[in-house]
């Protein structure tokens, strides 16, 4: 049995591990607040968007831009979501093994010199520099400071490099955050755009919450009734658009835009991805210590105890030799 000094530095150690975890904890709700707050302020400019796309694809059905063409795929860029630092579980370790599977599945029927790597984040970027992949720059700086500048010069130079044929297709890996205690590991094609396959994907987030217990693993099931019911009410809008020059030419100036919006989109939410898993680590972390110290003192009472019994033992023991 330990000393009840080594007792006493272990029972110190791990209350100051507390402290840290508990407070790493409370930052990282704080920043899964204004992440959250971040796609909030995001959704009605996504809502208004698809509403418009959905109305023209509804009324045109055959109208066709340079983004949503199929065509045989020789070279693929992948763009890849990750964090720049450690300890939010296994946040980073799902995202590189993703990435290392779909690069072996395109590598056996392109090559791997014909796999673009984008690195959104230097944890990716640097596993993907130490496998060998063809690594297009470092954008780490764009999960620190998420910016929709930044998405739109990298979905501009995406959309450039594949409107010139340099690449045939753009794959995005990332987690869909739908709530606190719940991120969904996602790849999904963003070039060529398929609207219909973008528009009806899912939507549903829980930006009210940052606890992870069961009320708020109910909340999106709850909300989500709630809202269908809520559409079953509504009459459809009218969306009989004049649409000038032409339908084609307008599709061709809102793709773009709804490629820009995909990829600020897949930032926002790894970055509360992100955020939401440190803070479940951290909490599990937090608890697993509270769980230590309890045995710790425990043991320490146990052991503290025991120390008395031998004190009073020998105590006894002179008195009755003498």
């Amino acid at each position: 049995m330990p000393s009840l000094k080594e007792i006493k530095g272990r029972i110190a150690s791990v209350n100051s591990t507390r402290k840290i975890t508990s407070a790493m904890k409370m930052v990282a709700s704080s920043k899964l607040h204004h992440a959250q707050v971040a796609i909030q302020n995001m959704l009605p400019y996504e809502t208004l968007l698809e509403h418009i796309l959905k109305s023209f694809l509804a009324a045109e059905a055959e109208a066709q831009t340079i983004y949503d063409q199929e065509r045989t795929v020789k070279r693929v860029a992948v763009v890849i979501f990750s964090s720049n630092s450690s300890l939010c579980g296994g946040f980073n370790a799902n995202i590189i093994k993703m990435m290392q599977r779909g690069v072996e599945a395109l590598s056996a029927e392109i090559g791997l010199e014909n796999i673009d790597i984008y690195p959104i984040g230097r944890k990716v970027e640097e596993k993907a520099r130490k496998l060998g992949y063809q690594v297009m720059g470092s954008y780490a700086d764009m999960i620190d400071h998420p910016n929709v500048h930044q998405c739109i010069e990298l979905a501009m130079e995406l959309g450039r490099r594949f409107a010139d044929g340099e690449i045939d297709k753009v794959e995005l890996v990332y987690h869909h955050f739908k709530s606190a205690g719940s991120q969904i590991l996602t790849s999904k094609t963003f070039l060529p755009i398929d609207l219909e396959s973008e528009l009806d994907r899912d939507h549903e987030r829980d930006l009210t919450s940052n606890r992870v217990t069961k009320k708020a693993q109910d909340y999106l099931k709850k909300n989500r009734r709630k809202r269908e019911r809520k559409e079953d009410e509504i009459m459809p809008l009218n969306d009989n658009f004049i649409v000038e020059p032409d339908m084609s030419t307008v599709l061709s100036q809102l793709m773009p835009k709804l490629a820009h919006l995909m990829l600020y989109t897949a930032l926002l939410d790894s970055v509360a991805s992100e955020h939401a898993a440190r803070m479940v680590a951290m909490q599990t972390a937090t608890d697993n210590a509270d769980e230590l110290l309890r045995q710790l003192n425990l043991l320490y009472n146990k052991s503290r105890q025991q120390a008395i019994t031998n004190e009073l033992l020998d105590i006894v023991g002179g008195s009755v030799n003498n």
